[in-house]
């Protein structure tokens, strides 16, 4: 198998570790380029740091949103990206991007999807009041976290009351994996989306996502 990832990332970067550590130079994967929107975001030092070609895109300094996504589309293109992975990645992408890589973006939510889609997802599960969170890996559309879903596990906090720092560092090496695993089951051919039913994913094999 193999794979060409390109990644996209606003912060720290720790899922985009994750994939640098775990997959990229294994079983044919390789992350082939990292951007971000954030000119500083530490996520662009990490990839530099092994090697990988970064670039930042900044909204500021295109005339749009779409103009912004073109640009960044035809930079993963060049590098032969055949899957993007949003890391971290706290912007929507224009149709114009998601057309050039059809079925092939995914996103990791800190949350259980359909519940709490959209920013904030941490703080609004808490402000709800739930008392189990959790970790969604799913492929990305033109809605804001409604794509088909590829992974999900439930996560109860080590205590309570919870913070938002408190659940997101109890949800982070559940996301390392999820988004790992992901990457590794579409290379492998073993995701990919129902051609009967767009809306479900099928997950060929019992590896893809690693056990509780």
């Amino acid at each position: 198998m193999s794979l060409a990832v390109g990644v996209l990332a606003s912060g720290a970067g720790t899922n985009l570790q994750a994939l640098l550590d775990r997959v990229h130079g294994r079983d044919g994967i390789a992350v082939v380029g990292v951007g971000s929107n954030v000119p500083d975001a530490p996520a662009l030092a990490r990839a530099a740091a092994r090697g990988v070609p970064t670039a930042a895109f900044p909204r500021d300094a295109y005339v749009d949103r779409s103009a912004r996504d073109r640009a960044m589309g035809e930079w993963l293109q060049e590098r032969g990206t055949e899957l993007v992975v949003l890391a971290g990645y706290m912007q929507l992408l224009a149709p114009e991007f998601l057309a050039r890589f059809p079925e092939r973006v995914i996103n990791v939510h800190p949350a259980l999807l359909p519940a709490f889609p959209g920013m904030r997802a941490i703080d609004q599960a808490i402000e709800y009041g739930v008392k189990v969170f959790g970790v969604t890996v799913h492929f990305v559309d033109e809605g804001v976290d409604t794509g088909p879903i590829i992974a999900q596990r439930a996560v109860e906090p080590p205590s309570w009351p919870v913070d938002a720092e408190t659940v997101h560092a109890a949800l982070r090496p559940v996301e390392h994996e999820l988004l790992c695993a992901a990457v590794r089951g579409i290379a492998s051919g073993a995701v990919r989306i129902d051609p009967e039913h767009p809306r479900r994913v099928l997950v060929g094999s019992r590896d893809m996502v690693p056990p509780r």
